[in-house]
């Protein structure tokens, strides 16, 4: 890979990253969401940290989940941030 293409990748990239054990900390859910279909879930961190260890990046998880209403990969994670006020913050609908 050139130098130029690696610049572009790590500029698009996250410098600190939402781990589980932020999430688990904050008491915080993980908000999955498919970007085929528009299926929607939150899971529970605990488990995934089990398995992937708890300073594994909230972001990649999704790189690792299916769809289970279309069998996709193309799944996007994030930290599931509580509704403030008059609605949500950043939430897919």
């Amino acid at each position: 890979m050139n130098w130029e293409r690696r610049q572009k990748i790590e500029s698009n990239e996250l410098k600190n990253p939402v781990t589980l054990a932020d999430i688990i900390h904050q008491e915080l859910s993980i908000f999955c969401w498919c970007t085929s279909c528009g299926h929607n879930n939150t899971i529970d961190p605990v488990p995934i940290k089990n398995i992937l260890g708890p300073l594994f990046p909230v972001p990649k998880i999704g790189g690792r989940m299916r769809c289970s209403l279309c069998q996709n990969r193309n799944i996007t994670t994030r930290p599931a941030w509580p509704n403030h006020g008059d609605g949500q913050i950043a939430r897919h609908t």
